[in-house]
């Protein structure tokens, strides 16, 4: 039987980068994964550059029934601690808007950088191995793969959530902990496109491809970000971001004309040309095809001299709080993450061990800790891994 001080079960993000830690302390540590290759999820990052982290770490972007259980983590090992880690490598990289850091070429130069370091810590790699039950084996576990049984003093969970499931993403991490007795917090798809009636669809398809910056709110949270019209709905950042606060049956609003007073626009292009096409006015703010869409929408067609104030403040009013009220989502198939997961109170916040399992540790996206896109979920993984792999 394979023996070890620590088992890592996922050869993702949060697992190599525990794996690391662990090794660095002089512990035996065996990382297993099914797949073929470790860090795919890193590989298909960011366009494949890799969003790695985020100067804007905070823990009200992270998402979880307790969002300040994060910041024990968060706190003691920063998005600079990994920045230095990332320049010790001598990986170029570069800041694109609200704070999101990437490479400035492969992101395979991250998944590199892991298995470089894992190896120089003399860690150990299995791929291609298909993980099974987790059991209680006295004060340590056993671990049955396709390998033949696992001993460790300690078992780390890193094996993600149901996100992207032609990657392998399941739910094995999930049942380890249902075994093991910890609580499970409500997944489901976060960060992903939402989806439209067949009505609304037909109503809205000459848009599909149109893109504009704008606003989505969802619940308590807007984001101003790109929008972006599609055949089965609305994605881009802004939709996405809302998408992790949007439960079924509830309805999210537009603005397309962020940052913009659209009255104001409209009275001015009267005043100064009343012969204007309202639809001509409405494309000063966003694309054509929009432009057109909402003068059908607000059913006032015609030059703006033929629109009574009362017609542009109705126009004014749809440009800046649309309501849409989607049918459902992509999905766990182009979902970035899964929220929810293994319930934070049954973690201790600053090992990320289970409190009544000593030795099992749950990282990564398997915790209910779901953050923000642009950089956020890599960096709990970061955070998370570290801190386990401090005291596994």
């Amino acid at each position: 039987m394979e023996n070890c001080d620590v088992l890592v079960l996922g050869a993702g993000a949060a697992g190599l980068f525990c794996a690391i830690e662990v090794a660095r302390r002089g512990r035996r540590v065996l990382v297993i994964d099914h797949a073929k290759a470790a860090g795919e999820k890193i590989r298909i990052s960011g366009g494949g550059r890799c969003n790695f982290t985020n100067t804007g770490i905070a823990h009200d972007r992270f998402l979880s029934q307790n969002p300040r259980f994060a910041l024990s983590a968060l706190k003691r090992f920063t998005q600079w601690d990994f920045i230095a880690r990332v320049d010790a490598a001598g990986i170029a990289w570069h800041e694109k808007t609200l704070g999101q850091l990437f490479c400035d070429g492969s992101a395979m130069q991250i998944v590199q950088m892991l298995l470089t370091d894992l190896a120089r810590a003399g860690g150990v790699l299995w791929l291609g191995t298909t993980l099974g039950d987790v059991r209680r084996d006295g004060a340590g576990f056993v671990v049955d793969t396709a390998r033949g049984p696992v001993q460790a003093a300690s078992v780390v969970v890193a094996t993600g959530g149901k996100s992207i499931p032609k990657m392998g993403a399941s739910g094995y991490g999930y049942r380890v902990a249902e075994a093991h007795g910890l609580r499970l917090v409500e997944t489901r798809p976060g960060l992903v496109p939402l989806t439209f009636a067949e009505q609304e669809l037909a109503a809205m398809a000459g848009l599909a491809g149109v893109a504009v910056q704008g606003r989505v709110t969802a619940g308590p949270a807007g984001f101003d970000e790109a929008v972006l019209f599609t055949h089965r709905g609305l994605s881009g950042p802004a939709v996405l971001q809302a998408s992790s606060y949007w439960r079924e049956g509830d309805s999210i609003t537009l603005d397309l004309a962020r940052g913009q007073d659209a009255l104001a626009h409209l009275r001015a292009a009267k005043a100064q040309n009343g012969r204007m096409a309202l639809r001509t006015a409405l494309g000063q703010l966003m694309p054509e095809r929009l432009a057109r869409h909402v003068e059908a929408l607000a059913g006032a067609q015609g030059n703006l001299a033929d629109q009574p104030q009362a017609a542009l403040a109705r126009v004014a009013a749809l440009l800046h709080g649309w309501e849409l009220r989607p049918v459902g989502s992509e999905g766990y198939r182009t979902a970035e993450v899964t929220l929810g997961g293994v319930n934070t109170d049954d973690l201790d916040a600053r090992s990320m061990q289970a409190r009544a399992v000593p030795g099992l540790y749950f990282i990564g996206e398997v915790v209910d800790v779901t953050g923000w896109l642009g950089g956020y979920n890599f960096q709990w993984a970061w955070s998370s891994g570290w801190a386990a792999g401090q005291v596994a």
